[in-house]
């Protein structure tokens, strides 16, 4: 009797699941079949994929500069429209499309599925529901956006039609914002594709904190745009880091464009110029000279110095200062003041070319910073290296103030964060924390060498204030601050404009490189223009680092390091 009592229960427990499963079925096949086979009939042969929502990429404050949307489309079922001509009219007055042209796609013969927009607004896809058209159908399909258009754009990259990450941090951590994928070949059937809409085994891809500040980024990249139309220059890049760890707090770039619509853009505005292109950094590289120098006790900052001729005689090469001024008897720390060629020319005499090489390596320009971005570049700057080895004195005095030596922007700032911390070359990185599935894992500072002594780092850091107080970077100056800075100005080779010839054009790199507060820095801002109409970045670059210096100092709330004194005298 028990034993009859468990089989009738069992029973009944089978007829009830078959009867829920039973019930599933006509929803899916009877219900709603007409929706389906339109989705699927279209597809005879093709590649399902399940793939886990690609998880969002986020600024520091919590701000999106990408995530995964739902995103409609809009296709119809012709076989199951029968007032063809009037659906069609109908749907043209909706969508804003060509009747003829709809009607040609409602009138296809034997089709169950055919697409009519690829993607369409959400507020168009309501309207086109309400109408409540037989064999109209929406579908939705996850789509990548980018709310912030321009903003950050070649930081950020964007998604081909096929889901992969092409350019910055989509490309360089396209495994863990895709999550896993499954793939397989299928023959059509209409079930199987049912019951994979029913199965939930996708994987969310991991989401990516950055330690990019939105509003920093905004305003770099704001100040940067102003900059290039009052300069008429031909472009430019804005980097700003935290010396102490690392961390990439902007990197503004024009032009830009619209991840969100970049089809019709060539390839070259894809590129990050602040990692992907090569520049000569001019002046701006004395200090790195400058900081070998004192850091192997060769001089101090106020060893003297004479410029009786203005310039530097190498057989038929004549290497000159700006304006071709002799400056007399000045210091190591004037040679920084004034911007002199022929003293930055002695300073590296001194310390001797071998070790020039050496700590030139040492601060990172011969190899790529490591960052995490996608397409970094580093030149091995082998004409150097064969200077040394074939004794060509003029291609280190070159060197010496930075023309001749090439690097990429975030390079030249990632040396200045080891002046700027005591002697330290940090590794940059733009990602602060990744996070999949509520576990967050944090990205650490990197030290990777000491390049200099801390008090190297000092002297150097009072000398570029003095540049700043009484030198041509007098525009970076931002009163209750002490600021350190240097002003840069290089000729751009011909090469560097894809012109097949040799030695240098008259057009100009035109930058600036400071931090703040100088004797405890909280960031580090290089400002660089292509091809400004001015004719030193005293007057370019410099009154744009001051802008965004001072926004900064004001947003982070940084307290001043002195008080000006308010002149009573009338």
């Amino acid at each position: 009797m028990v034993k009859n009592w468990r089989i009738n229960f069992v029973l009944i427990l089978i007829f009830l699941a078959g009867g829920v499963i039973i019930s599933r079925l006509f929803y899916l096949q009877i219900y709603q079949g007409d929706f389906y086979k339109a989705q699927a009939r279209g597809q005879q042969n093709f590649l399902s994929e399940t793939e886990g929502e690609r998880g969002g990429v986020f600024f520091r404050g919590g701000e999106i500069l990408a995530l995964t949307k739902d995103t409609p489309y809009l296709f119809v079922s012709p076989e199951e429209i029968q007032e063809k001509e009037k659906t069609a009219a109908a749907l043209a007055l909706i969508i804003n499309e060509n009747e003829n042209e709809l009607l040609e796609k409602i009138s296809v013969p034997d089709s169950l599925y055919e697409m009519v927009l690829k993607e369409m607004d959400d507020r168009l896809a309501e309207k086109v529901e309400e109408a409540d058209l037989k064999g109209v159908y929406i579908g939705y399909k996850k789509k990548r956006y980018y709310p912030n258009e321009k903003t950050a754009s070649q930081i950020i990259g964007f998604i081909n039609e096929e889901g992969i990450g092409q350019y910055g941090l989509e490309e360089y951590y396209q495994d863990e914002l895709s999550g896993e994928t499954k793939t397989q070949k299928k023959e059509f059937n209409p079930w199987n594709f049912l019951s994979s809409l029913s199965e939930d085994d996708s994987l969310k891809g991991a989401s990516l904190n950055l330690t990019l500040d939105y509003n920093i980024q905004f305003m770099a990249e704001k100040i940067l745009e102003e900059g290039i139309k009052e300069f008429e220059a031909q472009g430019g890049e804005i980097v700003v880091m935290d010396p102490q760890n690392g961390e990439i707090i902007a990197m503004a770039q024009s032009p830009n464009f619209d991840p969100n619509n970049y089809e019709n853009e060539d390839y070259a505005i894809f590129q990050n110029s602040a990692i992907q292109k090569l520049f000569e950094p001019g002046s701006i590289f004395k200090p790195i000279t400058m900081s070998a120098t004192l850091n192997e006790k060769l001089v101090t900052p106020e060893t003297e110095f004479e410029d009786y001729k203005g310039y530097v005689q190498y057989g038929k090469y004549r290497v000159v200062n700006f304006s071709n001024k002799a400056w007399g008897k000045t210091t190591m720390t004037q040679i920084l003041e004034k911007s002199i060629n022929t003293g930055i020319i002695y300073v590296e005499n001194l310390l001797g070319h071998a070790k020039f090489l050496e700590y030139a390596e040492n601060y990172g320009f011969f190899n790529k910073t490591g960052v995490d971005l996608a397409g970094e570049v580093a030149s091995e700057n082998k004409e150097l290296k064969k200077a040394l080895q074939q004794k060509i004195e003029v291609t280190f005095a070159n060197a010496s103030f930075g023309q001749g030596i090439n690097i990429t922007p975030l390079q030249i700032t990632t040396a200045f964060c080891a002046i700027a911390n005591g002697g330290n070359l940090v590794k940059p990185h733009i990602v602060k924390e990744i996070s999949v599935n509520g576990e967050n894992e944090k990205i650490e500072a990197e030290i990777l060498r000491s390049v200099i002594t801390p008090e190297t780092s000092l002297q150097v850091k009072k000398m570029m204030i003095n540049v700043v107080e009484n030198g041509f970077g007098h525009l970076g100056k931002i009163d209750g601050y002490y600021i350190a800075g240097k002003t840069g100005t290089s000729q751009v080779p011909w090469s560097s404009l894809e012109i097949d010839e040799q030695g240098y054009s008259d057009e100009t790199w035109q930058s600036f490189i400071g931090f703040a507060p100088a004797l405890d820095p909280k960031f580090v801002i290089l400002v660089k223009l292509n091809s400004p109409q001015t004719k030193t970045s005293e007057y370019s670059a410099a009154p744009l680092f001051h802008d965004l210096a001072k926004y900064i100092l004001d947003y982070w709330q940084i307290p001043p390091d002195y008080i000006e004194e308010l002149d009573k005298t009338e």
